[in-house]
């Protein structure tokens, strides 16, 4: 596996084990109360000490966790969510809220030293679809909810949230909601802001319920406060989501196109069109190599259409004919009947990028425990600055990581999502890292990427959260009356500053 990078180690990285990780006895004892609800052990607790980012890995496999939780409580009820609250407000002990512990960007972890203890809340337990309106294609789901989970109690109802981030199967809908993350339908609802009807969040001054709307022009939304604020205002115990009957027709080809540039053209023309695929990645020839997609340096376009109406074979046509208006050249394609994009009916492009987007998180793995730098970083800018970003972020990026490792490294690019008025390159970094330096040297790279981002102004995040690890750039992004006004809410909200202190606020 090394051999994909140049400049790796001999021999993986091996897998420490927790009781090498010397854990500390927590710091404090929940009360009696609640002790049912809590966990110390310190597999539970090394298991949340961290989210599953690039920096996560090496810093695990390196045996350098950083600050592990004193406790985990799993509630299984908004009352026991504000006990514990409570408990944890009296005793200054922090407060992190946890989903399925994907974070990316440092959400999940405690850093500092102003608590005298860390309590790791996780939501799991808290895992049912309460309520269906099948007319009104709404549900109310605890926030605790997995994807997959989520999926099989809506599927009796022919009904599907569809929100499908990378992190599906090991996300809550909590989750998404807190880091305001993005699925992966290309052109239509994609931000899970979009899906919202109403939230119940219980916060350290009281509980918040908004009400369950189609639509409301009554001032400042109260669901827009707490949507993105990973858990630093407060904790999402539910939701009212809206829904879509599930899709039973579904169609996918793929274009491959010799100038990247006419490929760009051809995907703003898609975005601008009425046509509204439900996938339209564009692959850059490194990203289509390394997925499998194309073998002749071309860059190729994956095209995808569904609808629980009837058939899309028009549609797919209709598309595929105006990218090859733009120089792209088709690949097969056919209708996939009932099953997934990707399936029975799409080509071999199609299925060698749904194969490789699928396997991307375990190679990741696999690539750390050699010494290698593999990490994606997103964004999102508007058409005019698409292709001067996209160039920018190659060059100076992939001057960076030859500078700090002595080893020529790629950066890729793809297209993962575009609208009218811009899209969302997603940049992977795939490079020799500085054994044993290897968090340092990932931080340098996203510094660079950061400064290009700014530069470009490009968001520093399109689909996940800001966490700690993107706060610099983020900051830049920021105007300050608002940074004023989401200050005053952190403090009314959470005055003794328990909640995932030093996330979004500090």
């Amino acid at each position: 596996m090394g051999s994909l990078i140049p400049g790796t180690l001999p021999h993986p990285l091996p897998v420490p084990r927790v009781r090498d990780l010397g854990i500390e006895r927590p710091a404090v004892e929940p009360p009696a109360s609640l002790a049912h609800l809590v966990a110390t052990g310190p597999g539970d607790r090394a298991a949340h000490a961290m989210g599953k980012a690039y920096r996560d890995v090496v810093r695990a496999l390196r045996g350098r966790p950083g600050r592990i939780p004193d406790l985990v409580a799993r509630p299984t009820d908004e009352r026991e969510v504000a006990d514990l609250l409570d408990w944890a407000g009296e005793r200054q002990v922090a407060v992190v809220p946890y989903g399925g512990g994907s974070s990316v960007s440092g959400g999940v972890e405690y850093r500092g030293d102003a608590h005298r203890a860390v309590l790791s809340l996780d939501l799991t337990a808290m895992g049912r679809v309460l309520e269906v309106d099948t007319a009104g294609r709404a549900a109310r789901i605890q926030a605790g909810t997995l994807g997959p989970s989520l999926e099989d109690q809506l599927r009796p109802h022919g009904l599907t949230l569809r929100h499908f981030p990378q992190s599906f199967e090991f996300s809550t809908l909590g989750g998404w909601l807190a880091t305001r993350a993005g699925g992966h339908y290309a052109t239509g609802r994609t931000h899970i802001d979009d899906f919202v009807q109403s939230l119940r969040v219980v916060t350290p001054a009281g509980t918040s319920a908004s009400w369950r709307l189609p639509a409301s022009g009554a001032g400042p939304s109260p669901d827009r406060l707490f949507l993105g604020s990973e858990g630093a205002l407060g904790v999402i115990t539910e939701a009212w989501v809206r829904l879509q009957p599930r899709p039973s027709h579904k169609a996918s080809a793929s274009l491959a196109f010799t100038d990247f540039q006419a490929a760009l053209d051809a995907v703003r023309a898609l975005a601008q069109s009425d046509l509204s695929p439900a996938n339209c990645r564009l692959l850059d020839a490194g990203e289509a190599a390394l997925a499998g997609a194309s073998h002749d340096g071309s860059a190729v376009l994956v095209l995808g259409f569904e609808s629980a109406d009837g058939p899309v074979d028009a549609r797919l046509a209709q598309a595929v004919g105006l990218a090859r208006s733009h120089g792209g050249r088709s690949g097969a394609s056919g209708e996939a009947g009932g099953g997934a994009t990707g399936g029975a009916g799409a080509d071999a492009a199609v299925s060698a990028w749904r194969s490789a987007f699928l396997r991307m998180p375990y190679l990741r793995d696999g690539l750390a425990r050699m010494g290698a730098v593999a990490e994606t970083f997103e964004t999102a800018a508007t058409w005019d600055r698409i292709p001067g970003l996209i160039a920018a972020v190659r060059r100076e990026v992939g001057e960076a990581a030859l500078k700090g490792s002595g080893h020529p490294a790629t950066v890729n690019c793809r297209l993962t999502h575009v609208y009218p008025d811009g899209a969302a390159p997603y940049f992977t970094v795939l490079a020799a890292g500085r054994p044993g330096d290897e968090v340092a040297f990932w931080d340098d790279l996203k510094a660079v990427a950061s400064d290009v981002l700014h530069r470009h102004r490009a968001t520093i995040t399109h689909h996940h959260a800001v966490g700690r690890d993107h706060r610099p750039g983020y900051e830049r992004q920021r105007p300050d009356p608002f940074a004023l006004a989401l200050r005053a809410a952190k403090d009314a909200l959470d005055p003794r500053g328990i909640l995932n202190p030093g996330v979004l606020i500090g």
